[in-house]
């Protein structure tokens, strides 16, 4: 089967890669496509900005699935911030250096509530075009500090629950196991590649 996954995201590419290794799949990128131009992202939800996503890559990709994914912070204290806006929080081009500590500042300013939960909407559609939505949630709270090297994104501010160290400190096997990328692809593969 062939899977093209539409993120120019190589932290996302490598998390996806990893759980599909061992299933019959040739995954591509939109870098396999030569020339490709991302769609704006303007829905109001992750579900509106995956399907945006996934029905752009779509439009130019003719065979195969298409799996697109949006996926973000989303903090009490800050009613639900950066949320959808995750990856530009601090701006468009926007570092993850820079929009983490945006979070960090924004929290010491307005809230001591630390609750947070990284949240995944998976849409797949297949060849016929059928869409297929898959979601994932990891709650915990958000460290005081920056703390560890290994992922991307939020991950050296994420603290999972029951746990005392940031997911970044925790490291590709406690994501693979429970981020929430890692479920919503675990429910794409259980209901698409295992059914």
């Amino acid at each position: 089967m062939t899977l093209w996954l539409a993120t120019t995201n190589d932290g996302k590419l490598k998390e996806f890669k990893n759980l599909l290794m061992s299933k019959p799949v040739e995954l591509k990128t939109l870098k396999d496509l030569g020339t490709y131009s991302s769609p704006k992202e303007d829905g109001d939800s992750f579900e509106a900005n995956s399907l945006i996503k996934a029905r752009a890559c779509r439009a130019v990709v003719k065979d195969g699935w298409v799996v697109a994914e949006d996926s973000g912070l989303v903090c009490d204290g800050l009613n639900g911030m950066p949320g959808i806006y995750s990856a530009r929080y601090a701006g468009d081009n926007a570092r993850d250096s820079e929009n983490t500590s945006k979070v960090l500042k924004m929290l010491k300013l307005r809230s001591t509530n630390r609750d947070a939960r990284f949240v995944c909407c998976l849409t797949a559609i297949s060849p016929e075009g059928e869409v297929h939505v898959f979601n994932g949630t990891i709650e915990g709270q958000i460290s005081p500090t920056i703390k560890g090297s290994a992922g991307f994104g939020y991950d050296p501010i994420f603290i999972p629950q029951g746990e005392t160290q940031t997911m970044a400190e925790l490291g590709a096997g406690y994501k693979a196991k429970n981020s929430h990328r890692s479920k919503a692809i675990k429910q794409f593969i259980a209901q698409v590649l295992e059914a």
